[in-house]
């Protein structure tokens, strides 16, 4: 907004109180994303296993999943871990003492190799309860592990993995919440917070000179599950993952284990939302979406998760489910110096 500025004294000082407000708008609109630098293994390489939708006591063969989670992250000396969220079910935590943190995830993941860092989002289970809780350093305390931010980004050099707060942009849990309550107090003004963020992971994703360049959210963009595509995500996420070269966006919120590819601008939707309860026979038609230039090359309506492996020329991603059995896997390469 223009801000009209009386300029009787001087052009000098008029000139100057203009520069400042510009100076001020610019600080006050703008925030820039949270960066936590991650480094990749001594070869350049980068692992990591990509769990969402788990936090049920080790209920629902949670502590299966787990266990088949240790088993292959010591197979691929992985890095971290990535969750997608809906960490704690029903309703999310109580408060930062809420018994669940450790019952649910302190107690459940315990293997070696799962004892790295965590970096996690809030899904919109997460929200009904004390979304404030999950973010709180207490937590880090409790278990130095746990990571939990709306939004931020990691950068592992090989990689930006910008971990983007999709539960704001979905209108149904403004409108129709079905006797849910949610927790809103970090976003005050609904509207500027979209805007805010749409910003700032546009920026994050034109200023990135990563050779692999990852979105994470909740709620999937393309999706044949129960919950299907996020129209809002498709509206006013998705133009800025396309037009900025990304590789891969990541997502829990359908129980499942997806990979559908974008024909046109070659993003793989891939969703791990199976860490404990699922969902089995509930999914939508894929020829609405092959219409739409979407090409679905797997689903499996199991419990399971997902692995990432990244060097400068090459991505391996692989899924699996409750026993640790690879039941899908793709990979991709790249120029190691591409052609300007």
């Amino acid at each position: 907004m223009a801000l009209d500025i009386p300029c009787k004294k001087s052009r000098t000082s008029c000139f100057f109180l203009v520069l400042l407000s510009s100076v001020l708008c610019i600080v006050t609109t703008s925030a820039e994303l949270q960066r936590f630098e991650h480094p990749t293994k001594e070869d350049g390489s980068l692992s990591f296993l990509v769990l969402g939708d788990w936090g049920r006591r080790g209920e629902f063969n949670q502590s299966e999943v787990a266990f088949q989670m240790g088993r292959v992250g010591e197979k691929l000396d992985i890095d971290f871990v990535v969750s997608t969220g809906d960490n704690f079910y029903d309703n999310g935590l109580s408060s930062e003492h809420d018994t669940a943190f450790e019952e649910s995830f302190t107690k459940i993941y315990t293997q070696k190799s799962l004892l790295k860092q965590w970096y996690s989002i809030l899904g919109n289970h997460d929200y009904r309860g004390d979304a404030e809780a999950q973010l709180s350093p207490l937590l880090r305390k409790i278990d130095s592990r746990w990571l939990c931010l709306r939004s931020f980004i990691v950068d592992a050099e090989l990689a930006d993995i910008l971990f983007v707060d999709t539960t704001p942009f979905v209108n149904m849990y403004f409108t129709s919440t079905e006797d849910h309550t949610y927790d809103w107090r970090g976003i005050p003004s609904r509207k500027a917070y979209i805007q805010t963020l749409l910003k700032d992971v546009e920026l994050a994703l034109k200023m990135s000179s990563a050779k692999w360049k990852i979105v994470v959210g909740h709620h999937a963009i393309r999706s044949i599950g129960h919950h299907g595509d996020t129209q809002e995500l498709i509206k006013h996420l998705l133009p800025i993952l396309q037009a900025n070269d990304v590789d891969f966006y990541m997502n829990g919120h359908d129980h499942c284990l997806e990979h559908i590819s974008d024909i046109k601008s070659g993003i793989q939707f891939l969703t791990s939302g199976a860490g404990s309860k699922a969902w089995r026979g509930d999914m939508k038609n894929e020829e609405g979406l092959n219409k739409q230039g979407q090409l679905v090359n797997f689903f499996y309506d199991g419990q399971g998760f997902m692995s990432v492996q990244l060097n400068p020329t090459r991505a391996e991603i692989a899924f699996y489910d409750v026993f640790g059995n690879v039941i899908h896997s793709w990979t991709t390469s790249k120029l190691l110096h591409p052609s300007i």
